[in-house]
C-alpha cells in the first residue's frame, strides 16, 4: 500500500506556538499509511506580487511550497485566529498556492482545515476564512473535517496536545474522515 502524503501548514510563526504543538500531535497520531509533513519556512516566503511571481524567478521559499502542495495528496492548514481571522502567513500561502489561476498547487486538492485559540471556540472564524480563502484558490475543501480547540494558551500551558486525551481522539477522528474524504492512492 502507498503512503497518502498530507502537507501540514502552520498559520503560527511563534516558537512555542499551540498550533505547530497541535500539528506536531497530528503528526505523531497520523496512521501508519498515512505521512504528515509539516511545512517548515512560511515566514520565508514573501508577501505574494505578481512583479516577482515570474516562472524561473519564484523565489526559492515560495517554489518549495509550491513543489510541496502539487507532491501532496491532501492539503491540512492549522490555523491560530488573529483579530477574528487567518494569520497573514497562512493567508499568504493560500495566495502563492492558488496561481497560476486555475492551475495553482492547490486546483482539486482535497484541503482541511483545523486550529486552536485562546478564545472559547478555537478559532472557528480563522478556520472559516480559511477554508473560504482556500476554496477560492481551488482547493476541494473537505468540510467533514473540523478541529477547533478553545482555551489554548490554558489547555495547553503544562501539556502538550499530543498527551491530552481528549485531543487525541479528535486527531483520529480526522484521519478517519480523511481517510473517507479523498480517494484511495
Amino acid at each position: 500500500m502507498t503512503k497518502s502524503t498530507v502537507l501540514t501548514l502552520v498559520g503560527s510563526l511563534r516558537a512555542e506556538s499551540t498550533n505547530q504543538k497541535l500539528a506536531e500531535a497530528i503528526q505523531l497520531n497520523a496512521p501508519e499509511q498515512v505521512d504528515v509533513v509539516i511545512h517548515e519556512s512560511l515566514g520565508n516566503i514573501p508577501f505574494y506580487n505578481e512583479d516577482i511571481d515570474i516562472e524561473g524567478q519564484v523565489p526559492a521559499a515560495a517554489a518549495a511550497l509550491r513543489a510541496a502542495a502539487a507532491e501532496a495528496d491532501t492539503v491540512l492548514l492549522v490555523t491560530p485566529e488573529y483579530n477574528g481571522t487567518v494569520p497573514a502567513t497562512l493567508k499568504n500561502a493560500i495566495d502563492w498556492l492558488s496561481r497560476p489561476f486555475g492551475a495553482g498547487a492547490l486546483a482539486g486538492k482535497p484541503t482541511a482545515v483545523v486550529g486552536t485559540a485562546f478564545g472559547q471556540y478555537g478559532g472557528v472564524w480563522a478556520q472559516d476564512e480559511a477554508r473560504k480563502a482556500a476554496g477560492i484558490a481551488g482547493a476541494r475543501i473537505l468540510e467533514d473535517v473540523k478541529l477547533a480547540v478553545p482555551g489554548s494558551m490554558v489547555r495547553f500551558a503544562e501539556v502538550h496536545p499530543k498527551d491530552d486525551a481528549e485531543v487525541v481522539e479528535q486527531i483520529k477522528g480526522i484521519f478517519d474522515t480523511l481517510a473517507a474524504s479523498t480517494p484511495a492512492a
